[in-house]
């Protein structure tokens, strides 16, 4: 087990009508806020008006940004750079789902650090300064309302690229669990297919010795898995399951099941270019490639795939290799993710295999990707072919 320390410093106010308590949260820390968020659902459900209300009840002023699409822009993040600057604004409020998370955290950046933002995502600079950011969570599936990370699309490459950053760290993220009825099934599933990707992630690590986190990461799959197929059996508006899934989501990303490991990213990285070029939801992107790089690595350390797939899948004795058992395994996460409308190949999604080649390039431009195996160019056109065949 590697030394580390773990340390959260983001409040969770969880449970049915928290979002109610977010003008006196707010207060805490801003007099006047950009409230960031994407127009649509939150409107038209009437959460914005909730938090509008509750924020002028609490003295907290705001500045209204709309227009957070899926794989959020680096146009809109610089919109709200300078409106952040131009009206002194003290914190960044987002709400809905990881876009307007991320968006809303590249914004807390830009808003404290001069020049052009994306030079920290083009690894070119680094900071320990941003503005406060708070959160309302309303799609579970990213784990940005607790997490260091962020996402942004920069439309200019496309390239799609992450910053992981202390400073960005929400204070405080309202969850609560009836916000997600409403959600779409595509929504729904896309969430769930994120939030086990970031487990598996985390999961799939060289490092010996971690048994307690290991099984935090079986038991927190399982209980995914379960309350999904809850949801997706007539459940939509089942508050345990949405609530069991919502704070899944939250674990999923918040460095917990870090502890003691080394991760992999490399499936992130490798869907990154998927979203970056075909505009594919993240979750979609990853329900496509993480079986097929498992796939890929079955010989690489075929135990610990075996053990995936018994832990998590429930994959018996029946089955005599450890290569055998591997192989069920993926088949069996491939059928749950067909199951919530998830595709699992390129053709599912129309994506285009003509484009692996500059995809491999593109997944490697900092060089190999991965921890659990080292993936070079040449592994990343084998995998992305997997997906495709």
């Amino acid at each position: 087990m590697q030394n580390f320390e773990y340390w959260n410093k983001t409040k969770i106010i969880f449970g049915k009508g928290t979002e109610e308590q977010i003008g006196n949260e707010t207060a805490q820390y801003a007099k006047k806020v950009l409230l960031h968020h994407s127009g649509g659902s939150t409107v038209k459900t009437g959460l914005i008006d909730r938090v509008k209300d509750s924020l002028k009840k609490a003295g907290v002023e705001w500045v209204e940004l709309t227009g957070v699409l899926p794989n959020p822009r680096l146009s809109l993040v610089n919109k709200g750079i300078d409106i952040a600057k131009k009206e002194k604004l003290d914190m960044i409020l987002a709400v809905g789902g990881g876009s307007a998370i991320d968006s809303g955290k590249a914004i807390a950046i830009g808003a404290v650090n001069d020049g052009d933002v994306w030079d920290f995502f083009d690894r070119k600079r680094n900071t320990d300064k941003a503005l406060p950011v708070a959160t309302i969570l309303t799609i579970p599936a990213a784990g940005s309302e607790s997490s260091i990370s962020t996402v942004i699309t920069n439309e200019e490459g496309p390239w799609k690229r992450g910053v992981n950053l202390e400073c960005i760290r929400p204070v405080f993220s309202i969850l609560n669990p009836e916000l997600t009825y409403t959600l779409p099934s595509y929504q729904t599933a896309c969430g769930v297919v994120d939030m086990m990707a970031h487990i598996m992630e985390r999961y799939f690590t060289k490092e010996p010795n971690v048994e307690v986190t290991d099984e935090l990461c079986e038991g927190t799959l399982r209980a995914i898995i379960r309350n999904a197929r809850k949801i997706f059996s007539g459940g939509e508006k089942d508050y345990a399951a949405r609530a069991e899934i919502m704070w899944a989501g939250a674990l999923a990303h918040n460095n917990l099941l870090d502890t003691g490991r080394i991760g992999d990213w490399a499936s992130h990285q490798m869907e990154h270019e998927l979203s970056a070029i075909f505009d594919i939801a993240h979750g979609a992107g990853l329900a496509i490639v993480f079986p097929a790089w498992i796939k890929y690595n079955i010989k690489e350390d075929t135990p610990r795939l075996a053990r995936f797939a018994a832990k998590v899948w429930g994959v018996d004795g029946a089955f005599y290799n450890y290569e055998q058992a591997a192989l069920e395994g993926v088949s069996r996460m491939e059928n749950f993710f067909k199951s919530i409308g998830m595709p699992v190949r390129f053709k599912d999604a129309d994506l285009d295999a003509a484009h692996i080649p500059e995809m491999a390039k593109r997944a490697v431009h900092f060089g190999p990707i991965g921890n659990y195996r080292k993936i070079e160019e040449k592994d990343t056109v084998a995998i992305y072919k997997l997906a495709a065949e």
